[in-house]
């Protein structure tokens, strides 16, 4: 197997960069990774995504910006902090050429995962009162 081969989906994402890019990319994926220590890697939408419980946050490089994208709860909880950026629903937009706010995107990812917990929390939840119903019925027509 080659170095290639070994290589990890994001590795090779990150590595089709310029050494700059790529040094915004890696730090980017290390607030996240230290924000989100259970979430998986992986790409999704052809982006670096964390995955923990659904998709958690992506990121991408362009030409002139760095695309954050962690959903639209996360842009809505936040958008007085992301104001001075361009942004839309699910997404925001920092420029390459200006210092990367790490800081928030931290506080971004560690709302998003405990937003992800509540809501996987809350559907093992409803799954097993779905269950529960669904075996009280079997129980009341057994019954008959």
């Amino acid at each position: 197997m080659t170095k290639k081969e070994s290589m990890n989906p994001i590795d090779t994402y990150i590595g089709q960069f310029p050494a700059e890019v790529q040094q915004i990319l890696q730090e980017i994926r290390q607030v996240i990774k230290e924000a989100a220590p259970e979430a998986e890697e992986k790409i999704s939408y052809q982006m670096p995504t964390f995955y923990l419980g659904g998709n958690l946050v992506h990121f991408a490089a362009y030409k002139k910006h760095i695309g954050f994208y962690p959903a639209p709860s996360g842009i809505e909880k936040f958008k007085q902090d992301l104001s001075k950026y361009k942004s839309a629903k699910g997404s925001v937009q920092f420029p390459i050429n200006q210092p990367i706010p790490f800081d928030l995107i931290r506080k971004i990812v560690a709302f998003r995962v405990a937003e992800n917990q509540m809501l996987s929390e809350n559907k093992q939840r409803k799954n097993k009162t779905e269950a529960g119903i669904k075996n009280k019925k079997v129980d009341d027509d057994s019954e008959r």
